[in-house]
């Protein structure tokens, strides 16, 4: 464990960019910080260094990703089908099963030193999922969890027909992560059609702009999801 807490986290948004991109991106970040860890095994409290930590935030072409527990089968298209949706596909090393990711989505990909806020990963994810819900209850939507499920979901109480309005899916090594979560705020829901999200083949997916019957200003849900992430994580953001 960390002798140093560092409560800082570079904000930094990537736009729409390409899914391997962002992901070479995370694991450059995420390798880095596990070798300060590593180093500081090694050294007096005085000549350790503070392990940083970002939050990034992105859109992403059309891709569809499969996590390790996933099922190859849960993808609906094949080669074919993929390229005439222009969509990529890619199996990666989060939890979960397989989502979707296209414009319009906000994904946060938190790459935090857990040693730095709480060394919980059980609290991380019912943390992220708290920042989604508080985030929908500023546009009037109750949103909360399922029992057993990951993510966040509308109709989630009395569940006659729940919704799925942000999916999550995290690593974490020595209690750094990366990875993260993906809320549909203008997303294209169309593309869900082509896989059984996350798994699950008996619940609807949505977003935002579904739930509210318009466009809804990204940049301004990008801004209110930030600050309830900063405001639950105690973190001092530093947007570059």
């Amino acid at each position: 464990m960390n002798t140093l807490i560092n409560k800082k986290v570079q904000f930094r948004d990537l736009g729409l960019i390409d899914y391997q991109e962002a992901w070479d991106y995370q694991e450059k970040i995420f390798a880095e910080t596990l070798a300060i860890k590593t180093q500081n095994r090694s050294l007096d409290a005085e000549n350790q260094q503070l392990t940083p930590n970002f939050l990034l935030f992105c859109q992403h072409p059309h891709v569809y990703t499969l996590g390790k527990s996933g099922k190859p089968d849960h993808l609906l298209l094949d080669e074919d089908d993929l390229a005439a949706r222009q969509a990529k596909y890619y199996k990666i090393n989060r939890g979960g099963d397989i989502t979707y990711h296209g414009p319009g989505q906000i994904v946060g990909y938190p790459i935090l030193d857990l040693d730095n806020f709480f060394t919980d990963i059980h609290v991380y994810m019912r943390t992220l999922e708290e920042a989604i819900i508080l985030t929908l209850a500023e546009y009037g939507l109750q949103a909360g969890r399922i029992a057993g499920l990951t993510g966040v979901w509308l109709d989630f109480e009395e569940q006659k027909n729940p919704r799925k309005i942000c999916a999550l899916g995290v690593k974490a090594s020595r209690w750094v992560t990366m990875h993260g979560f993906a809320l549909n705020v203008n997303t294209d829901l169309s593309y869900f059609g082509n896989i059984v999200p996350c798994g699950i083949d008996d619940k609807a997916v949505t977003s935002l702009a579904a739930e509210l019957g318009r466009e809804v200003d990204l940049e301004e849900v990008s801004i209110k999801l930030k600050n309830h992430l900063a405001h639950l994580f105690s973190m001092e953001l530093q947007v570059a």
